[in-house]
């Protein structure tokens, strides 16, 4: 299958091999904010969210100049700024998978952080912003959980309310959109590496799915079936944790960490992980099955996926400025890569983070963390 690739540049910077040199495993977020070069040139493209009845698509983006929001406008073939500066605080670092729409037909976002703990008391905490894509009214609507962050948004429509999924600490709130109150709906993980992945989800009977993972103080690491399923049950107003995880590719005991969550609305949640590895998961038993691993021989995520108009969702295999755009048949497990993400320029896709359909064959991918250079917007047209 033919595609067209286009990167869009909201920014063009190059670092070279400075990252290596000067940066990685050495700066923090206080050299970031110092070097003007950093914090007002590189940027990273996190959640996209496509709005057909103004054929844009709407961007949350990490900047360390709090510059998070844009559009990229397809009629125009620009990119637009959306105001957030009006409502911005230094610590907004980015909308990392949190753009939703809400039932009012507005755009809801929360920020998610790039300072460490010793900022914890002068950074606010997330706010829930809501932007009035009409009138191009944008506003924080309250902060759910003080000096606290929110890396991800799940919208159920019928109850009304946003699932925030936070960092740190890592939990999950509850967000009423016709009340503006908030819950604690408790901890997820306790201590070493991040527990949750990239989003969460709501899946056909309402329920949100995460990981969640055991502590096991007494030992010195958690061990390897310590990153399990779980869900919040609105009916019973409670987590259910499962004993259940992704099984590994390789068949060896413990659990891979699932970093996506995908509802198709087939009565199943499906997964990404363990490599960019995709599952199909039962909701009622946890029990989750190995689909396929779509490159096996070198590192690769998927992080997101998008529908398609053939019943089939599309997504990025792959990683580290070797990714390939792929069609996922997601009942059967089967795929097939359709080509690098390389545009006529040499330029490479470095990672995907998100991807949103526009129809008529038309995706819009996210490149994330790229230590080089700017990320870009990708367009790729089938």
């Amino acid at each position: 299958m033919a595609m067209n690739i286009h990167a869009l540049k909201l920014q063009d910077v190059d670092y070279g091999n400075q990252w290596f040199d000067q940066v990685e495993n050495r700066w923090d977020y206080q050299n970031f904010q110092q070097s003007p070069a950093w914090r007002s040139g590189w940027i990273s493209m996190d959640c996209a969210l496509y709005r057909p009845q103004d054929d844009r698509v709407y961007l949350g983006i990490t900047s360390f100049a709090a510059d998070i929001f844009k559009a990229y406008d397809r009629r125009t073939g620009q990119f637009v700024d959306l105001g957030y500066s009006r409502i911005a605080d230094p610590y907004d670092a980015k909308f990392h998978r949190s753009l939703v729409v809400g039932p009012d037909d507005c755009l809801y976002a929360a920020q998610a952080l790039l300072h460490d703990v010793d900022r914890y008391w002068e950074a606010p905490g997330a706010s829930i912003v809501r932007y009035d894509c009409t009138s191009g009214d944008i506003v924080k609507l309250g902060v759910p959980m003080p000096h606290t962050y929110i890396q991800a948004l799940a919208l159920d429509a019928a109850r009304e309310r946003l699932y925030c999924l936070c960092f740190p600490p890592e939990k999950l709130l509850l967000y009423e959109l016709r009340t503006g109150a908030s819950r604690d709906l408790g901890l997820i993980g306790t201590y070493g590496p991040m527990v949750q992945g990239e989003n969460i989800v709501v899946d056909d009977a309402g329920c949100v799915w995460t990981n969640w993972s055991l502590t096991r103080a007494w030992q010195s690491e958690a061990g390897p079936d310590a990153i399990r399923l779980g869900k919040y049950d609105p009916e019973q107003e409670r987590m259910v944790f499962s004993r259940h995880g992704l099984p590994r590719p390789d068949g060896s005991y413990g659990h891979a960490k699932a970093e996506s969550f995908h509802n198709f609305g087939d009565g199943y949640v499906y997964a990404g992980g363990a490599n960019g590895s995709f599952y199909r998961i039962d909701p009622e038993t946890f029990q989750a099955t190995l689909l396929c691993t779509p490159t096996a021989d070198r590192r690769s995520r998927l992080s997101s996926l998008a529908p398609g108009e053939d019943g089939a969702v599309y997504g990025v295999t792959g990683r580290d400025g070797q990714c390939e755009f792929m069609r996922l048949d997601y009942r059967k497990g089967s795929y097939e890569k359709l080509g690098p993400v390389r545009d006529e320029e040499g330029n490479a896709l470095w990672q995907n983070h998100d991807i949103a359909a526009a129809g008529e064959g038309v995706f819009y991918i996210c490149e994330n963390d790229n230590p080089y250079r700017s990320s870009y917007l990708w367009e790729v047209s089938l």
